[in-house]
């Protein structure tokens, strides 16, 4: 089955910067629908309104981080706990790779990364495209 690249894409990030990235990336790898959120709170609300192929999220924010993110989504009886879910964080520690993955997330992003790594664990998720 063929990846739809129209599927809708949710990127989470605090910083502004860092969403611009994963959008310009995102669009290089051939995406076209993508939002943005800038904390785990936007992001629920914008997942409880459209639905997502695919959500990108940074592990470390306020309010409510991308962890707290993925155990509400993966603890919800909706449709969309079962949307696919990588966690990007600068942090490589193994403990926080082991939580993330007990909590129900699909892969997992170290930053700093390329199209090349995100394409490769997206890849991993969704299929190859």
């Amino acid at each position: 089955m063929a990846v739809d690249m129209n599927m809708n894409v949710l990127i989470v990030d605090d910083y502004t910067t860092m969403l611009r990235i994963i959008q310009n990336l995102l669009k290089q790898l051939g995406f076209k629908n993508i939002d943005e959120a800038t904390d785990g709170s936007m992001a629920l609300e914008k997942i409880q309104q459209k639905n997502y192929g695919l959500v990108i999220s940074d592990w470390n924010m306020e309010p409510m981080t991308g962890y707290e993110l993925l155990q509400k989504i993966r603890g919800s009886s909706e449709s969309y706990k079962n949307v696919p879910f990588i966690m990007v964080t600068a942090e490589s520690k193994t403990e926080n790779v082991v939580a993330a993955k007990k909590a129900g997330v699909n892969n997992y992003i170290v930053k700093p990364f390329n199209a090349e790594t995100l394409k490769t664990k997206i890849s991993s998720v969704i299929g190859d495209f």
